[in-house]
């Protein structure tokens, strides 16, 4: 048997790598529950996949601290105003998937939370990377910084981070194709999925640990801090290395992956 302290790291590290790279947290996640299920309830269960999120977004708040903070730095006027606009371009993103992820979410996990809508939004959305990526294959990006993406884009891109709502089609995954169809470079394209990231994935955080309540056992508190801590360092070294990757590649590795994970999890529970 597997100690589950042990199981919370290698989850953590699941957690830190899928949820940046746009192949899918949940689907990862799926089988990852078949073989390192913690010892804990269900509810608890179900609240620390979400909660150990927190330690990923801090991660984004510290790679990303000074382009994100409005103040300091050395900062000039200009620069502030944009980091303002910035955010209110990320908050606009965030309303649509928002909205609906408060008022749908539970229907939503009780009508496709299951092995075989993951498997089909990962081979689907692994055939549009590669597809899309393709099409742009000749095409000069038109938007090359965050500061030039246009609020409309930027509500088209929280439209397409709806689409995340269905599990296995992956947050970043949505948003960075989104991001892709709409003109955007993709490092820009990644680094936008990496800030709207905090305000979504904090929100949904904060409503699980609402639900659960905030009475933990000592080795429920253990579990959280490790998964989160883990997750942390890992979303760290994940977020550097998909910057550095994307500088001279594109997405449809990713494609291929999602493609391959999606057919073994179909095979995996057709054949159990």
């Amino acid at each position: 048997m597997i100690p589950d302290i042990i199981k919370t790291i290698i989850l953590g590290i699941i957690e830190g790598v899928t949820e940046w790279l746009p192949i899918s947290s949940t689907g990862h996640m799926i089988l990852a529950e078949e073989f390192l299920k913690l010892n804990v309830s269900k509810a608890f269960w179900e609240m620390f996949l979400v909660v150990i999120q927190l330690g990923a977004i801090l991660a984004v708040v510290v790679l990303f601290f000074k382009k994100l903070f409005p103040w300091g730095f050395n900062k000039n006027k200009e620069e502030v105003n944009n980091t303002f606009s910035l955010w209110f371009k990320i908050l606009i993103s965030c309303i649509p998937a928002g909205i609906l992820g408060i008022i749908f979410n539970d229907k939503i996990d009780e009508l496709f939370y299951n092995y075989y809508t993951v498997a089909l939004a990962l081979i689907v959305y692994g055939i549009l990377f590669i597809i899309i990526e393709n099409i742009n294959k000749n095409k000069t990006p038109k938007v090359k910084t965050e500061n030039k993406i246009t609020y409309k884009q930027a509500l088209l891109i929280g439209i397409f981070q709806i689409l995340a709502l269905v599990p296995g089609t992956s947050r970043s995954g949505a948003t960075i194709l989104g991001g892709l169809i709409l003109g955007l470079e993709r490092g820009v394209a990644a680094s936008y999925t990496f800030y709207l990231a905090i305000p979504i994935m904090f929100g949904a955080s904060l409503l699980k640990l609402l639900k659960f309540g905030v009475v933990f056992t000592s080795m429920e508190i253990i579990i959280l801090i490790i998964g989160m801590l883990t997750a942390f360092i890992v979303s760290i070294l994940t977020i550097k290395m998909l910057l550095k990757y994307i500088k001279r590649n594109d997405f449809k590795v990713f494609g291929y992956y999602r493609i391959s994970l999606g057919i073994i999890v179909l095979l995996y529970f057709l054949l159990a």
